[in-house]
């Protein structure tokens, strides 16, 4: 299954459990009832998905201050879903470019979200990357996955 099919498997398991927060874990299960479904949950999807789940607080956290008079309670579900997945995957995924996160969460939400939806990611992503780079809490590994622009 390709990485952007994952992105989206995740991001229905977490929409999905926003609304029932039922364990993660049968989240997934009742997901994957049938065995084509269960070959769809692979250990990324697992893992982003826990993340997601695990570290929401402080993922919201990150964001919240680039909320220039707007609430955080008023930003679209999708859109805080979408938001947290980039967090998970800039902080917790050597191997992702962050410039390949923020572009797979921007097209995630254009496809699900508000007609916005794909310029606010843009946005929100892009301040907390470079955030995060002058923090030094951006760690990838292997060629190529460190852009030179700051």
């Amino acid at each position: 299954m390709s990485r952007r099919k994952e992105r989206e498997l995740v991001f229905k398991v977490l929409f999905a459990h926003e609304f029932n927060p039922i364990p993660l874990s049968e989240q997934l299960e009742f997901l994957a009832e049938d065995l084509e479904n269960k070959k769809r949950i692979t250990p990324y999807v697992r893992k982003l998905a826990s993340l997601c789940v695990e570290k929401k607080d402080e993922f919201d956290g990150r964001v919240k201050p680039r909320l220039i008079n707007w609430d955080f309670d008023r930003v679209a579900v999708t859109d805080r879903i979408l938001l947290r997945m980039a967090l998970a995957e800039f902080l917790y995924f050597e191997d992702i470019p962050p410039e390949v996160t923020i572009d797979e969460m921007i097209e995630l939400g254009k496809k699900y979200g508000a007609p916005k939806s794909g310029r606010f990611i843009n946005g929100i992503l892009d301040a907390i990357l470079k955030e995060l780079k002058g923090e030094n809490k951006i760690k990838k590994s292997g060629r190529g996955l460190i852009s030179k622009v700051k």
